[in-house]
């Protein structure tokens, strides 16, 4: 066996980062490792789409600590290493080139892989996904000699993307299947709004499209073709449908889950002295009235990671925060507490117009959750409303003269 660590960490994404510092933080002396698929050290992933695809950072300055801190808190950081067999009994994990890696708890941080296409010229040159560093190279290298882009997808990732590459000036167009954008993840309001943005932009947003397949030639893509017969000219195709959870070694090895590993409220996985957080990690959520999900977010990870690192530490806390997340578009910055999932009805607080203002998402009259926009000040007090489900009067969720602190 090469190595053991007490502690290995699969994944150098914020999870797998946050969980080496919250293990140091908490006086952890044991020893550490953190394998990644990624030849870099962990890295911040949101600004893949927005601050370094747009040139405004450069990789050393969205690195999430410099190469000097993991060395100074002797966290090895085994990079470019694709973990492919978990052995619970042995207590060792497997990487693709061969290599076997004993753990004295093993912490599953490995996020997931963008969803591909599967319709024919999903591989051509010029088709891409916005998920690694890589990835995002891959695209500035070619923005030189594109002029139109189609984006696959109305999530964040996919408008995020297209806001940069409107401010390039390219011309951009947005496929999306369902008949709004951020369907999964917003109210129509908060859709409409970002519907308009994008239009205003020059940016061509059509909804309730299905890609049939991309085109190409001399393999190199050359357009998306949609249902229907009609080609949607591009030199690049920017592919945002999501991602598979990378668990795969996992449910091999007999943990349960299904749409990612089930854990508890610890993190733990049925598998013993094995945990897993963020993106991969399904677990029950107040949030979510108490059913097993998935968070895509920083704030998951980052919390999940804490959580654990309590558990393996002998001072457990179960995993209990609010969920949020954020959004830069154009000039735009949407900050979201809560899940506003299951909600049964909406306030706008604010003027849409005016490109500041709120919705608030409320079920059976008590506030679930709220998406501002450029609304510091709604988010950070509309927090508590969230987090004590408070039943609050309509009128005065609306009226952007009353401090929603005074409604907690």
């Amino acid at each position: 066996m090469a190595a053991k660590y007490d502690v290995l960490i699969v994944g150098a994404g914020h999870g797998g980062a946050q969980a080496a510092i919250a293990l140091r933080q908490r006086k952890f002396e044991g020893s550490i490792a953190v394998i990644g698929e990624e030849p870099e050290i962990p890295y911040e992933r949101p600004p893949l789409s927005k601050d370094y695809f747009s040139g405004e950072k450069t990789f050393d300055r969205i690195l999430i600590r410099p190469a000097a801190f993991w060395e100074e808190r002797n966290v090895a950081m085994l990079t470019g290493k694709r973990v492919v067999k978990v052995d619970p009994a042995a207590h060792t994990v497997s990487t693709e080139d061969g290599e076997t890696i004993g753990y004295g708890e093993l912490i599953w941080a490995a996020g997931g892989h963008a969803r591909k296409l599967t319709c024919a010229g999903h591989d051509l040159i010029g088709v891409h996904s916005v998920r690694t560093r890589a990835d995002v190279d891959r695209m500035m290298g070619e923005l030189e000699t594109t002029t139109r882009v189609a984006v696959i997808g109305g999530g964040y990732i996919g408008l995020e993307a297209a806001a940069v590459l409107a401010k390039f000036g390219k011309q951009v167009t947005v496929l999306e299947a369902q008949d709004r954008v951020l369907a999964r993840v917003a109210g129509e309001p908060l859709s409409r709004f970002y519907e308009a943005e994008h239009r205003d932009h020059g940016v061509d947003v059509r909804l309730g499209v299905m890609v049939e397949c991309i085109t190409g030639k001399d393999g190199r893509v050359a357009g998306v073709q949609l249902a229907g017969g009609e080609v949607v000219e591009a030199e690049m195709v920017i592919v945002g449908i999501g991602i598979v959870p990378a668990v795969e070694p996992l449910m091999a090895a007999g943990a349960r889950g299904g749409n990612g590993v089930a854990v508890d409220e610890h993190g733990r996985t049925s598998l013993p002295h094995v945990f897993a957080i963020g993106d991969c990690a399904m677990h029950a959520n107040a949030y979510a009235e108490g059913l097993p999900i998935r968070l895509e977010s920083v704030q998951n990870a980052n919390d999940l990671a804490t959580t654990v690192a309590r558990a393996i530490t002998g001072d457990e806390e179960p995993y209990n925060s609010v969920p949020w997340f954020w959004s830069n578009q154009y000039d735009l910055r949407l900050q979201t507490v809560g899940l506003s999932s299951g909600h049964d009805s909406t306030v706008t607080r604010g003027d849409i117009a005016s490109r500041s203002f709120s919705i608030v998402y409320l079920k059976q009259g008590h506030v679930v959750a709220l998406d501002c926009v450029n609304a510091v000040k709604d988010y950070v007090q509309g927090k508590a409303l969230v987090v004590g489900r408070v039943a609050a009067d309509p009128a005065k969720l609306a009226d952007p003269e009353t401090p929603l602190k005074s409604l907690a």
